[in-house]
């Protein structure tokens, strides 16, 4: 574990049943009322200093325990107030004392006076130190934070066989740092807020001010500004209570663990949102050809990044239409298929009890519980009770005449295929149900009105303003040449229209561009 200052803002305020209270002169009277509004708060720690030089100096510190860095208050705060000169110090002038302190005494980088007794709390409760002083009615705010972090691992949701091993951790501060080192540009700019009643979540938005739209960036602050809500613990929060359409089952906003992966969307002209606690980011405007993209793609040749991303595509569409066909040929248009397969698959499902469509519904669930069982159980064991559970609960299955062996293939390879597109894992799942019903009410023509209804719920969809399905449909080549294909780098001098619309140039023309 590495320790890291950390940027988190959770706030405890008084209760509107609490009276109003307001901060003492006196030292001791102040640290009274503090003791009062933690009553039972065991990591609320108080010390009175006194300065070695006059005893008539008193000081008063205020923190929480585990949040601060104590070797920072020890040799910035308590070593300087003790040993500080203060002989010459006119006591019957408080404030020009605290001034004094402030300016020659403490050292700390970040230091603010306060007299809001609402603001102190806040700044206690968020990890910061309070210093007191007798006789002056405020304190000095100290950013003194400072707690053990998760230390900079790889992502675990977007690996890559090649490119940057950096992945986000739960520190704002860290994951700002790590934006920061690739993309050294003053017109990098950070917005922050505070979301949660109680949690008062410190929320960063990022941006680049000469690339993201002002009105997609308006319309993201008015959405966060009316989120209520007394807590906020991930960015799957915002991405719910901000996301067009809350009822589709497709994402409306993008989720990244990788620096690099952020700072290539802001580079696009998109917004990013990144929270303290949490190692995912979120980008938007977010657009359907998103879900087939990897970083990886950007860093191999372009060749192999258009197969993979490809397959993906392909993936995809097998893994909705897989078990729908079979449903459908195999119960109400048996002619569409060649007269072997019809005998081989009829010879396999003599003795089975169950229609098709339970079969492949039975089949599915039971894919899906060990998929889940592999992603919850420790990773050691996870893989192989997936893979074990996979190749003896089918043959079983077939061997007891519960399900066909036909079958088992059909789900096998809709369940591999699905794995292709993990971002897309939920959504397929769904939209994959819905045709298999839709094919076991109607046959082929119910699975293609299922996949137009589909084609017409993508067209619709906007995700703040931008046109969802952006790229599939467009007629602009610049738009179509990083969707199912990567086109050379070359070819792409030209940022997505709608999203990079401030500033559409991306690199030189072809002609400068291409080597010589």
């Amino acid at each position: 574990m590495e320790k890291h200052p950390a940027g988190a803002n959770s706030t405890r305020t008084l209760s509107k049943s609490e009276p109003a209270q307001t901060l003492s002169t006196s030292l001791d009277g102040t640290l009274s009322l503090f003791r009062r509004i933690f009553n039972n708060d065991g990591t609320l720690k108080i010390r009175v200093i006194n300065n070695m030089h006059n005893d008539k100096v008193r000081c008063g510190l205020i923190y929480i325990d585990g949040m601060i860095d104590r070797e920072l208050v020890q040799e910035g705060i308590i070593r300087p107030l003790t040993s500080f000169d203060f002989t010459t110090a006119d006591i019957s002038k408080p404030a020009e004392l605290m001034e004094r302190v402030r300016t020659q005494v403490v050292n700390i980088s970040d230091v603010i006076v306060s007299t809001n007794l609402e603001e102190l709390i806040s700044a206690v409760v968020a990890g910061k130190t309070l210093l007191l002083l007798d006789g002056y009615a405020g304190a000095l705010n100290l950013n003194a934070q400072g707690w053990e972090t998760r230390a900079i691992t790889e992502p675990t949701t977007d690996k890559a066989v090649r490119g940057p091993r950096e992945g986000f951790t739960e520190s704002l501060l860290v994951n700002l740092t790590l934006i920061r080192r690739r993309m050294q540009n003053s017109d990098l700019k950070f917005i922050f807020s505070d979301i949660g009643t109680r949690s008062k979540t410190q929320v960063c938005i990022c941006y680049m001010e000469s690339l993201a739209s002002p009105d997609i960036l308006k319309e993201l602050q008015g959405r966060l500004e009316r989120i209520e809500i007394d807590h906020i613990l991930d960015t799957g929060y915002l991405s719910e209570l901000i996301r067009d359409e809350p009822y589709s089952p497709f994402e409306m906003i993008g989720s990244t663990e990788r620096p690099d992966s952020v700072v290539s969307k802001m580079m696009e002209g998109r917004i990013t949102v990144l929270i303290e606690g949490s190692p995912f980011a979120l980008t938007l405007p977010f657009v359907f050809v998103e879900n087939f993209q990897s970083s990886e793609d950007y860093y191999i040749n372009y060749y192999y990044a258009s197969f993979n991303r490809f397959l993906r595509v392909i993936g995809a569409f097998m893994s909705i239409s897989i078990p729908a066909l079979y449903v459908a040929l195999v119960t109400f248009s048996q002619e569409m298929l060649p007269t072997m397969l019809l005998l081989s698959i009829a010879t396999a499902r003599l003795a089975v009890p169950f229609p098709t469509v339970v079969e492949a519904v039975l089949m599915l669930t039971i894919f899906e519980i060990l998929r889940e069982a592999g992603a919850r159980i420790p990773t050691s064991i996870g893989q192989a009770v997936s893979i074990v559970g996979a190749l003896v609960l089918g043959q079983a299955a077939v061997d007891a005449r519960i399900v066909s062996a036909p079958m088992v293939i059909v789900v096998g390879l809709t369940g591999i295929t699905t794995l292709l597109n993990p971002r897309l894992t939920g959504p397929l799942i769904i939209v994959r149900i819905l045709l298999l019903l839709a094919s076991f009410f109607m046959g082929i023509y119910g699975y293609f009105f299922a996949l137009l209804g589909l084609v017409i719920h993508l067209m619709s969809l906007r995700s703040f303003g931008v046109p969802y399905m952006l790229g599939v449909g467009s007629i602009r080549p610049q738009d179509i040449k990083d969707t199912a294909i990567r086109a050379p780098w070359w070819h792409m001098h030209q940022r997505p229209a709608m999203i990079g619309a401030r500033n559409m140039k991306r690199m030189a023309s072809k002609k400068k561009a291409r080597r010589p």
